[in-house]
C-alpha cells in the first residue's frame, strides 16, 4: 500500500487540481447549462475520460496514452468513476423524465419529483483471468465519485469529488476481492451459462459492502455555486500522492447501515473495552446496559450511542449474503 514514489511525476497537485475543476467542470457545465434551457437535453456532467485525467492529478501519476484499454495510471492502478450529478428525474404522478434542474414536471406540471442518487461503480468480471487479474495482478482500485453533498435537502447548486482507494491484495482489503468472487461466481456465472443477459457488477457508493471493503478516502473537494462562474472550490481532504496507505485509517461504518439484528450481533460478539467502549459517545459503561439501551432506541437514534464503526470493529459484523439472481450453485466464502 505504498504508492511506488519513483512514478510520481506530477507536483503542485492542488493548485493543479482546482484549475483543472475550473476549466473543466465548472465552465463546461455552466455553457451546458445555459444551453439546456434553450435545447431542453439533459446537461449530464459526464465523468469518464475526465475522471482518469483527474485521478492522475490527485496521484501525481500520469496515464498511459491507452484509452479504455490497458492500465488507467503507469503504476497500474484501475480507475473507476460514477457521478450522481444531474441523473434524470422522474415524476412520482405520470412516469414522465424530469431534468434536475426543473422543480415541477414538465409534462403534468407535478411537483411529486423523484429525485434520482442510484449511480454506482461498474465491475465487469466475464472469465477466470479477468477475475484473476483485478484481484491479484492491480495494485489499486481508484474509485471517484461526483455527487450532491447536500441531496439530501433538494440543494443541488454544490458538487463533491470524492476519492477512495482499495488495495485487493492487500488483507484489510480482501471483503472487496470476495464481493468480485460472489458476484462471478453466482450471478454472472448463472447467466452466461444459461444465454441469459449478463450485467457488470454493481458496487454502490457509501453502501453497506462499500464500508466493509475498508476504502481509504484520499481526496475530497466541494464546489459550491457550481452554475456560476465566480463557483467557489474547497479541498477539505487531500492525502498526498507519496503517503503510505498503511498509516491510514479506512473509512467508518455509520452505524444506520446495519439492520438491528447486526448491530446487536456485534454487541454481544465483540469485546466491550476493547472494541466496543471506544465507539460509545454517551456514557454507557457496560455491554448490558448497551443491548438494552439499542434495543429500545429506533435505528435514526442509535448514532446518539455509537455513531460509527471502525475497521476493528467492522471484523465483528458478518457479511451479507448478497443474493442477486438465481443460483444454481451455493457460493461458500473461503
Amino acid at each position: 500500500m505504498q504508492p511506488d514514489t519513483s512514478l510520481i511525476t506530477i507536483n503542485d497537485n492542488e493548485s493543479h487540481i482546482v484549475q483543472f475543476l475550473k476549466d473543466l467542470i465548472i465552465k463546461p457545465r455552466v455553457d451546458i447549462h445555459r444551453w439546456s434551457v434553450i435545447t431542453r437535453q439533459t446537461p449530464t456532467l459526464k465523468i469518464g475520460y475526465i475522471g482518469q485525467h483527474l485521478t492522475s492529478l490527485i496521484l501525481g501519476m500520469q496515464g498511459v496514452r491507452t484509452g479504455a484499454r490497458g492500465h488507467d495510471i503507469v503504476d497500474g492502478t484501475e480507475v473507476k468513476s460514477c457521478t450522481k450529478v444531474d441523473q434524470v428525474d422522474v415524476c412520482k404522478d405520470c412516469n414522465g423524465r424530469v431534468m434536475r434542474t426543473e422543480i415541477e414536471c414538465p409534462h403534468c406540471s407535478s411537483l411529486r419529483i423523484g429525485r434520482k442518487d442510484d449511480s454506482k461503480w461498474l465491475f465487469s468480471i466475464r472469465t477466470d483471468d479477468e477475475l484473476r487479474y483485478i484481484t491479484e495482478d492491480v495494485p489499486r482500485i481508484f474509485l471517484l465519485i461526483s455527487d450532491y453533498p447536500y441531496f439530501k435537502t433538494g440543494n443541488f447548486s454544490s458538487i463533491r469529488f470524492e476519492a477512495f482507494e482499495i488495495f485487493p491484495q492487500s488483507p484489510r482489503m480482501s471483503i472487496f476481492n470476495d464481493l468480485l468472487s460472489h458476484y462471478f461466481v453466482n450471478n454472472y456465472l448463472p447467466k452466461a451459462g444459461s444465454n441469459s443477459k449478463t450485467s457488470p457488477m454493481n458496487f454502490h457508493p457509501y453502501s453497506f459492502q462499500f464500508y466493509m471493503c475498508n476504502p481509504i478516502k484520499v481526496f475530497s473537494c466541494v464546489i459550491d455555486n457550481i452554475d456560476n462562474e465566480n463557483s467557489s472550490i474547497v479541498i477539505n481532504h487531500y492525502v498526498e500522492p507519496s503517503v503510505n496507505r498503511n498509516s491510514l485509517a479506512s473509512e467508518d461504518l455509520p452505524v444506520q447501515k446495519l439492520v438491528k439484528h447486526e448491530l446487536v450481533r456485534f454487541i454481544e460478539d465483540a469485546p466491550f473495552d476493547e472494541i466496543i467502549r471506544p465507539l460509545i459517545i454517551d456514557g454507557t459503561t457496560n455491554k448490558a446496559d448497551l443491548l438494552i439501551k439499542i434495543r429500545r432506541l429506533k435505528p435514526e437514534d442509535w448514532s446518539t450511542v455509537i455513531p460509527l464503526i471502525d475497521e476493528k470493529g467492522k471484523k465483528f459484523i458478518p457479511l451479507r449474503d448478497i443474493v442477486i439472481s438465481p443460483q444454481t450453485a451455493i457460493y461458500r466464502r473461503a
